[in-house]
């Protein structure tokens, strides 16, 4: 295993719009002793609530969705170049069908029993405050729902205040 250590949100520089957008991500949860990740592009880092907050997207047939549902705590961890391959195996296989983190050849780490990707190279450790689940009828824009729901599978919105950032 990696060593992470404590890093000041505050003093983290990152561009979120290629962070998110075209470095991607992994959300990681636990559920029955079981952990599960998945690959992201969407989502948002920032200030809500008075706290430091990161937003994920995550669908409904994602099984990822049932894990954040029933945890407290969830990670998303970031990555260095050179892991696009496993983080598109990630997004591709499910983890109900073979387990997808040792196809990845990624293992598991825990800060204080919240489990994130130890290949990562930047995790946030976050507590669920929020669950926001998508509807079609809150879309003014009615090309959303042409264009990212045709086959209606929506994202259910989870806000998570970040109680730990960890770098390698």
């Amino acid at each position: 295993m990696h060593t992470f250590q404590p890093y000041p949100i505050e003093l983290y520089e990152a561009n979120p719009f290629t962070l998110i957008a075209d470095q991607w991500y992994t959300i990681t949860a636990e559920k029955d002793g079981k952990v599960n990740t998945m690959t992201a592009s969407w989502g948002t880092l920032g200030s809500l609530w008075g706290k430091y907050v990161a937003v994920i997207y995550v669908r409904e047939s994602r099984y990822t969705h049932e894990f954040l549902d029933a945890c407290e705590y969830f990670s998303i961890t970031n990555y260095a170049k050179g892991n696009r391959s496993a983080l598109k195996y990630l997004g591709s296989v499910s983890g109900r069908d073979e387990d997808k983190i040792a196809g990845a050849r990624f293992h598991i780490n825990y800060h204080e029993g919240v489990p994130f990707i130890d290949e990562g190279t930047f995790s946030l450790i976050c507590k669920k405050m929020s669950r926001t689940e998508i509807t079609p009828d809150q879309f003014i824009d009615p090309s959303i729902k042409e264009d990212w729901y045709r086959n209606g599978d929506y994202h259910t919105m989870y806000v998570g205040e970040i109680i730990q950032a960890l770098a390698r």
